[in-house]
């Protein structure tokens, strides 16, 4: 009986192929297979690492969505996209997801080129709502009649861009609808009033002591059960989100257990039925049916392989071996513990950036602001201007969406911030969307901006010291992982403002290698005999240095983990053609395309920026032009 059972169970999966399979199941065959999927998903990613936490919360959202709507014809779009691998799944690439993040596999995130069913693709947070209004207005403007449905987080649901697309939503009177996934989770804990309001009256013990004992006594006089439930809807619409949704032209529902199936499915039912803006609030558990992901969501966010049955993770950095994001923790720390100016800033990246150890250590010196990037900068801008020291760390590819704040908040005005740009250059497995690959080509045409790259673990500690110290906006950018596991030290030393390095002396080709190229520039001189430089400063350039370099060299070659277009290379070009210098010049960067996902081994050898690559290029130049 037990062994049939269980095959009855394992084989619900195997029936859904596509959406339109899992509408020919009861309702009440849905809970087997989410716990089936649950299981599903668990040990897929157990092998090949991703996201897992976000995507165990929203289990039984994914199958009620995909079971109520006509997807792909009715439109789903999923914010930032951590949460979406049970919608895979159901979307006919279960068999494929052992490819995931993988080069040539599964992307991690929705991808409009990989199925039909990825109705917007993400990566980055609080674009649901609008992505999804914007649909619901060309089907209105063609005559097209479909849903519309956004699912965003309660983090993402911090950021302004999120609102302000609510506030148009409400104001166009579409057919929209909005699920606020509230797991109290977004990558760090969500901060700031709305994630704080939504936890306040989830929890309130006021609210619930006033819902039970006020049905329990109107609830026996005779005639009143109507008044009861008017009562509830009426101190609900007081005391839940609802009434800010509500202002802002939604017809709001909820909270609802998102891990009720049939109340799912039944409150999805009838709110297709409605029209116009519509906003359920559905109440998910992040991490829900694993226990170490129950237990730690946070940890369980982002994974490396790990084992199934305990949810021990593979290692990463090998022995003795201290990531770039490492460095930059036990720096902070020690310099605050020396300068109480200083002040820590993340836009909800606590535990990516590093900045656990410093939260804890210095709590009242620490400000995660949320899924708000742009906040973050004119913080610091603010904090900067009446004499504290703000260090801003955040990902390269979440510090293009606070450009203008960059620009007209800090550096238009020369102030003191440091910026700490992790995940530099390529990121491997979480591929384009994360990519740092433009932070040199954005940040470099800025003035007062300067800019460090490292090339190993002890110059970035370095690199941030020196930053700290400038008089002025300044950016350090670093790769994720390790470097050439150069131990750093741990004082508080600096290094030359704008001096480069020669590290080989060598004849004819000069190798100017910026930050994380260093090792391949070296590997390449060593075939050459050709001189190698690790430049240190994208901004301002060693112009003394490279005046030498162009005067002892036939051909100087440019090296960066950067678009090619407007890099540290072509400040090279534009200081020598500035100077006169005539000197033969080869740039090396990534390349005027978007890379997918592998390792970030796999992906240099895409943009060609490995040593072999290189080498080869360089030769065949020599050839033509130096002979």
């Amino acid at each position: 009986m037990s062994t049939s059972s269980e095959h009855q169970t394992s084989s619900l999966l195997q029936q859904v192929d596509l959406p339109e399979d899992l509408r020919l199941l009861e309702v009440e065959q849905l809970d087997a297979l989410a716990g089936e999927l649950r299981g599903f998903l668990v040990d897929s990613v157990s092998r090949t690492g991703g996201h897992l936490a976000a995507g165990l919360g929203v289990v039984e959202l994914t199958i009620a969505l995909h079971y109520v709507f006509d997807t792909p014809r009715d439109r789903l779009i999923w914010d930032v996209g951590h949460q979406a691998y049970p919608h895979k799944i159901l979307t006919g690439r279960r068999e494929r997801m052992h490819s995931l993040r993988q080069k040539g596999g599964l992307s991690g995130f929705p991808k409009r080129t990989e199925s039909e069913y990825d109705a917007f693709g993400a990566g980055h947070s609080s674009t649901s709502i609008g992505a999804a209004l914007g649909m619901a207005i060309a089907a209105k403007l063609e005559g097209i009649q479909r849903e519309h449905i956004a699912v965003i987080g309660d983090g993402a649901l911090s950021a302004g861009m999120a609102f302000e697309a609510l506030n148009h939503a409400g104001a166009l009177d579409m057919d929209l609808l909005v699920v606020l996934n509230d797991n109290d989770m977004s990558i760090s804990q969500p901060v700031g009033a709305v994630s704080n309001y939504l936890a306040r009256v989830l929890s309130s013990r006021f609210y619930n002591k006033m819902r039970e004992g006020g049905k329990n006594v109107l609830g026996v006089m005779p005639g009143v059960r109507d008044l009861v439930d008017r009562w509830e809807e009426h101190m609900k619409g007081m005391l839940i989100p609802g009434t800010l949704f509500e202002e802002l032209g939604f017809n709001y529902i909820g909270p609802i257990d998102g891990h009720d199936l049939p109340l799912m499915i039944e409150t999805l039912h009838n709110m297709k039925q409605m029209r116009g803006p519509r906003f359920l609030h559905v109440v998910t558990q992040k991490g829900r049916g694993f226990a170490p992901a129950e237990g730690d969501p946070c940890v369980y966010h982002g994974v490396r392989p790990f084992d199934p049955d305990t949810g021990e993770q593979e290692g990463s950095a090998g022995p003795g071996a201290k990531t770039y994001t490492q460095v930059f923790s036990d720096w902070i720390c020690d310099q605050a513990a020396a300068d109480e100016r200083l002040v820590a800033i993340t836009p909800a990246m606590c535990e990516g950036s590093g900045l656990v150890r410093f939260a804890n250590k210095f709590p009242q010196r620490y400000f995660d602001v949320g899924i708000a990037e742009q906040h973050s900068l004119t913080l610091a801008a603010g904090m900067a201007c009446d004499g504290l020291k703000p260090v801003v760390a955040i990902y390269s590819t979440f510090l293009q969406r606070a450009y203008d704040q960059l620009i007209h908040d800090i550096a238009l005005q020369n102030l003191d911030v440091t910026m700490a740009v992790d995940r530099a250059g390529l990121v491997g497995a979480d591929g384009a969307t994360h990519a740092g690959a433009f932070d040199l080509s954005y940040v470099r045409c800025i003035p007062n901006m300067a800019i460090l790259a490292p090339a190993d673990e002890n110059e970035c500690r370095q690199m941030l010291q020196a930053a700290w110290e400038h008089d002025g906006p300044a950016m350090v950018r670093y790769p994720r992982g390790t470097g050439p596991v150069l131990k750093p030290g741990s004082g508080q030393e600096s290094l030359v403002w704008g001096k480069g390095e020669i590290c080989r002396q060598g004849q004819d080709v000069a190798l100017l290698c910026f930050g994380s190229m260093l090792p391949v520039g070296q590997a390449v001189a060593q075939e050459l005999n050709a001189t190698v430089v690790n430049m240190r400063f994208v901004k301002p350039l060693d112009a003394e240095l490279l005046h030498q370099l162009a005067a002892e060299h036939r051909l100087l070659v440019t090296l960066e983990e950067n678009a090619l277009m407007g890099g540290a290379g072509t400040a090279v070009s534009e200081q020598l053609h500035g100077e006169g210098l005539n000197v033969e010049l080869m740039q090396f960067g990534l390349p005027d395309e978007y890379l997918e996902q592998g390792s970030q081994s796999e992906q240099l050898e895409m943009a060609g920026l490995t040593a072999e690559r290189i080498l080869a290029a360089v030769k065949e130049r020599m050839g033509k032009n130096l002979s």
